[in-house]
């Protein structure tokens, strides 16, 4: 039997989980150093998985395959594609950032009504959830998947409320109730996703015999799998439901704006450039894969909410007074960007989407963490509480505005291809909605440079005179991920070669084939006629 890859993978973030919570609690220094030694280990092991993988091999490939649960049909089977390679990748990069950026969000208050928080707990969570949504990326068997997508909410339940944001305008209880109210929120409607998408499930299981997405796929080319029409489009919607709530996708979005909002800024990271990007790898897995024709037959209907996501989630941004918020309401905008191109059913729709998957993860962790560093030093999440801060500490705002930059799409950094590909491949199939999902561009332009203006320029304000520039490790967060928002607008091939294999296979799946432009038809007719 080969050496199991994708297990170690996963398993690696685990184990840290648990020997991290093991230190004493007098030891949290040796607690976050074995934390991020693990994740660096784990970032290690991402990197083989992207060594081995071969873009033109097997769509599947570091397969493994072991009986679980054989009188229900469940088997232990993993495997990558591409989009899952790009995925893992992401996740095992940020996780180290998040790791040193919230060095100290878990350490002991200093206010005399405190008690000291449980710091091996903190970093023990965040490598919990990290073994957890990379065994999604690489779980091939249904019921696999549902129970690790499922599990990731209880670590990031206590993450949300366990460990808020301390700059937080009312007093420690308002503080606690908010949290709180915040955590609830993400677990109540992540919830209720998860149970519709159990009946879809087991439905599938009624309807197929087993879990396995490859067996289901191979049944379905060879027409030995009978699943009428309507019983596909339930099934499909049971499913997409989950992983919209997730996405998030309007109007299932509410908790996001809640949930990162409370959070302490490295948290919020791992909500939106991390967790939520399950719900979007999965309607590519999954929704396509296994209902194919209920996709199509649902795709208008996804396409209207995913432009409204776009529309409403930057509008909302703009006249957000949180810096948090608004930063989430501009994710809610970006993940409607994300499913307008898994939608759009075009390659270059498809491959924007997977690209935008990973460059808004790390453009919202370089953003998101510069804020965090922001707030920490004011101790204030409004807008209104800054002015002035380039002046008196222009390295935090020169990657503060590399960031925002990179959130709007800048030309020569790594969203815009991303974007620009979305936007291409929508309008190569449906024109109006590739034209009216351009007014998002706009706008992002317009709450990010507005955020800048209100918080980086004009007068220095008395509060903000003293504030420190970047410190070291600080540096070290955000540098690496600058460069990559730079290196990856540059030359985004070293992504492509890898994901397009994997949409040509999406494609093929829904029975889909790009448009042919109509200019080169009507030049071709025009030759024939001569």
């Amino acid at each position: 039997m080969s050496f199991p890859l994708l297990t170690v993978t996963a398993a690696v973030p685990a184990a840290g989980a648990i020997l991290t919570a093991a230190v004493p609690a007098a030891r949290r220094t040796a607690a976050k150093w074995l934390a991020l030694l693990f994740s660096l280990a784990t970032l290690a092991l991402a990197v083989l998985v992207a060594v081995r993988f071969e873009p033109g091999g097997d769509r599947y490939q570091l397969t493994e395959s072991r009986p679980w649960i054989a009188d229900f049909g469940v088997r232990y089977e993993l495997g990558v594609d591409g989009i899952g390679v790009a995925l893992i990748a992401l996740t095992a990069l940020l996780i180290p950032f998040v790791i040193a950026a919230g060095w100290h969000d878990a350490d002991p208050l200093e206010t005399s009504s405190s008690r000291w928080r449980p710091t091996q707990g903190f970093f023990a969570l965040i490598l919990l959830v990290e073994a957890m949504v990379i065994i999604s990326f690489e779980a091939t068997d249904v019921f696999v998947f549902y129970i690790f997508f499922e599990a990731m909410l209880i670590p990031m339940y206590f993450l949300i409320g366990g460990f808020g944001d301390r700059a937080h305008s009312g007093s420690d209880e308002n503080a606690a109730a908010q949290r709180s109210y915040a955590a609830v929120k993400f677990l109540l409607y992540n919830l209720v996703g998860g149970l519709i998408m159990l009946a879809a499930v087991i439905g599938l299981y009624v309807v197929a015999g087993n879990f396995s997405l490859q067996e289901i796929a191979a049944a379905r080319a060879a027409g030995t799998l009978d699943m009428a029409t309507n019983t596909e489009r339930l099934l499909f919607l049971g499913f997409f439901f989950a992983f919209a709530v997730k996405a998030p996708l309007w109007p299932l979005h509410t908790w996001l704006p809640n949930a990162m909002g409370e959070a302490t800024a490295p948290v919020a990271v791992l909500i939106t450039a991390v967790v939520d990007k399950v719900g979007t790898f999965a309607m590519l897995r999954f929704c396509l894969g296994l209902f194919p024709e209920a996709s199509k037959w649902a795709t208008p209907v996804i396409l209207v909410l995913a432009l409204i996501s776009i529309v409403y989630g930057a509008l909302v941004a703009v006249g957000q007074r949180d810096i948090k918020r608004l930063v989430a309401y501009a994710s809610i905008s970006h993940f409607g960007f994300i499913i307008l191109g898994i939608f759009a059913m075009t390659s270059q729709g498809q491959s924007g989407a997977t690209l935008y998957m990973v460059n808004h993860g790390i453009s919202t962790a370089a953003l998101m963490l510069v804020a965090g560093f922001l707030i920490s030093r004011r101790g204030s999440r409004l807008i209104a509480d800054y002015g002035g801060v380039q002046k008196v500490a222009p390295v935090l705002a020169g990657t503060f505005l590399v960031g925002g930059l990179a959130t709007l799409s800048l030309p020569g950094l790594a969203p815009f291809v991303s974007e620009f590909l979305v936007l291409v491949g929508t309008f190569a199939r449906y024109p109006v909605v590739g034209i009216i999902a351009t007014i998002g561009i706009v706008l992002a332009a317009l709450y990010t440079l507005v955020l800048y203006q209100r918080t980086m320029t004009g007068p220095v304000k008395e509060e903000v005179r003293t504030m420190p520039d970047l410190r070291l490790r600080e540096l070290l967060v955000v540098a690496p991920l600058i460069a990559l928002l730079i290196g990856l607008g540059v030359y985004p091939k070293v992504l492509t070669d890898i994901v397009n294999p994997a949409v040509e296979h999406t494609l093929s799946d829904v029975k889909q084939t790009d448009p042919k432009p109509e200019v080169a038809v009507e030049a071709k007719n025009g030759e024939a006629a001569k």
